[in-house]
């Protein structure tokens, strides 16, 4: 199911016919340092994590992480979509690219798009972003998008802190105010 459509994109709902795809993106050494291990070494552990992830954010909250294909040929390239952690009242913006559609502008394409989505579609008035502070690129793609470093948070407590980011185009009348640490 196709939920977004750009110039060159579609997004659309993971199922669990995406599970080689995500056993190869989630096993990515850029995936691993900078959004961490997430466990998933088999395509039955794939499956989990879609089931377990993607699938039950889109019953549960309308939303979640969408696949990015190419138009043309459908390829799969990466995931971009929202996010809600229980740990934030705000919902969180994620992307992952594989590393050759890298540095074409199809992550702020996608992400452009969702932020979009979230606003007009959603009705969401502050999204925020998490990146680790060494993602550079990443870094670089939320300021292009209208983002602003707002703190830090550890998600567990024994891991490394994370920037907290949060877009500047708000309702109107609205703080970006920072998330409180949790």
């Amino acid at each position: 199911m196709t939920v977004l459509e750009t110039d060159r994109l579609l997004l659309r709902r993971l199922t669990l016919d995406d599970a080689e795809f995500i056993l190869r993106l989630l096993n990515e050494p850029s995936f691993l340092k900078n959004i961490g291990d997430k466990g998933v070494r088999t395509l039955e552990q794939a499956a989990g994590y879609l089931r377990e992830g993607p699938i039950a954010s889109y019953r549960l909250h309308g939303h979640g992480s969408y696949l990015v294909a190419l138009k043309e040929s459908r390829q799969p390239i990466g995931m971009c979509g929202l996010l809600k952690r229980d740990q934030f009242e705000e919902v969180d913006i994620g992307y992952a690219f594989l590393p050759e559609f890298w540095s074409r502008g199809y992550a702020f394409e996608a992400a452009a798009a969702v932020l979009d989505f979230g606003r007009r579609t959603l009705g969401l008035g502050k999204i925020i972003a998490l990146v680790s502070p060494g993602n550079a690129g990443s870094i670089n793609l939320l300021e292009k998008l209208g983002f602003t470093p707002s703190g830090t948070v550890r998600m567990k407590p024994d891991a490394d802190e994370v920037a907290v980011y949060c877009n500047l185009s708000q309702r109107e009348g609205e703080s970006p105010d920072p998330p409180a640490d949790r």
